[in-house]
């Protein structure tokens, strides 16, 4: 009767007695899915009911590595059963599961011990490392400056794209002399899209592209005044030539409107930054920013002891006590008979440094600044002339210069 029964079932479905007449897969194991047999009555022909037993649940102990050589028995779209070299995608979906799972588990234990040892190192140690690990890529913040700009202060994207000044933008804005998307709008407060909305400005539709950000260091000559406006002797004029070639250079952008980082005084030479970045402009020139200028004082009569120390005590300058960082009598030059003065102030204050040379009871003849933060002015960048900055100097200049894209 078995053997009756074995020779009915082979006539049923050839591939198990392929599977054991065949001397290579007879010692190869067989894999899930399995199936079971029975008789369902001794005296009717055999049948048999193939039924597959319930898939193991996913665990990393009882899932082998798939081998291309093992068999594997599964049902086909039509009900059929077949042998095939690979697993099922059933199996294969369990492996991965398994391992997500494994390495996800891993993962949040290295990241538990990882945080006991900073708080052992203690918080300076972890307030420095975040410091020092930006959160995105250069190129990943250039990208997104670049194509996925969120919407914007309309009288803030006037002023970068070089229709005007910050004011004088919303200046405009109140005249009615803009719309966006055909509307008159008033309120230079309102959100725009400069990739989307249409934005006209007295008439004239502001191009879609904006200016790149540009640093300039600048030796200021003496009678030129700090001054966005038309003069003949403001700073921006130095740069006439410059923007006077910008379309041929660039076609299709918008002129960059240049502005100067701070004052200098009309008769004061020396480093002057300028800029068409308004936000690093304003960091910059920021009392809570503490940047260090260093300033050569020429002075007019012989400087004793007590004038050093005068300086050093400072001054009152609008209201306010201002202290010098440094102040020290630089030696002698042949070719130079008056005596020059190296101080360094930190306040910014409107005259600050002629204050306080005032206040020791010496007159000034020339002043020079130098240096802001840690930026030297080029001792071979002759008086009105100018040099584009790179990212280290403006790393030099300004300490939160990683936000720049």
């Amino acid at each position: 009767m078995a053997a009756a029964g074995a020779v009915a079932f082979s006539s049923l479905n050839p591939l198990p007695s392929l599977l054991l007449s065949a001397p290579s897969l007879r010692r190869l194991p067989l894999r899930r899915p399995f199936f079971r047999a029975s008789s369902s009555s001794s005296s009717s022909p055999t049948e048999f009911n193939i039924t597959f037993g319930a898939a193991a649940a996913p665990s990393k102990s009882l899932i082998p590595d798939p081998s291309p050589l093992d068999p594997w028995i599964v049902r086909d779209e039509n009900g059929n059963l077949t042998l095939q070299s690979s697993p099922p995608a059933r199996f294969l979906h369990a492996m991965a599961e398994a391992k997500a799972s494994s390495s996800s588990s891993s993962k949040k234990t290295k990241q538990s011990e990882s945080n006991k040892v900073k708080d052992k190192k203690g918080p300076s140690t972890q307030a420095s490392a975040a410091s020092t690990a930006p959160k995105y890529s250069k190129a990943a913040r250039r990208f997104y400056n670049q194509n996925i700009r969120e919407p914007q202060r309309l009288s803030k994207v006037l002023a970068a794209a070089g229709v005007a000044s910050r004011r004088s933008s919303e200046e405009l804005i109140f005249e009615g002399k803009v719309t966006v998307n055909g509307t008159v709008c008033t309120s230079p407060q309102t959100r725009v899209d400069l990739s989307k909305d249409s934005i006209y400005v007295n008439g004239n539709r502001l191009s879609k592209k904006l200016p790149p950000k540009l640093y300039f260091a600048l030796n200021k000559p003496k009678g030129y005044i700090c001054s966005c406006g038309e003069e003949p002797k403001s700073v921006v004029s130095l740069f006439d030539d410059f923007l006077k070639g910008w379309n041929k250079l660039h076609p299709g952008i918008p002129k960059p409107r240049l502005f100067t980082v701070g004052r200098l005084d009309v008769a004061t030479t020396g480093l002057i930054i300028v800029t068409n970045d308004g936000e690093f402009a304003q960091r910059l020139s920021h009392p809570s920013n503490e940047l260090s200028k260093e300033y050569i004082a020429t002075v007019d009569g012989s400087v004793h002891k007590r004038h050093l120390i005068a300086i050093s005590e400072g001054t009152v300058i609008e209201g306010t006590k201002c202290i010098p960082d440094l102040v020290e009598l630089l030696p002698g030059q042949p070719d130079a008979s008056r005596p020059r003065l190296r101080i360094v102030v930190h306040e910014g204050r409107n005259h600050e440094v002629r204050e306080l040379v005032k206040y020791a009871g010496l007159q000034i003849y020339s002043l020079k600044r130098v240096r802001i933060g840690e930026f030297r002015l080029p001792s071979d960048l002759g008086l009105g002339k100018y040099v584009e900055l790179k990212q280290a100097d403006i790393k030099l200049l300004d300490a939160n210069s990683q936000k720049i894209a």
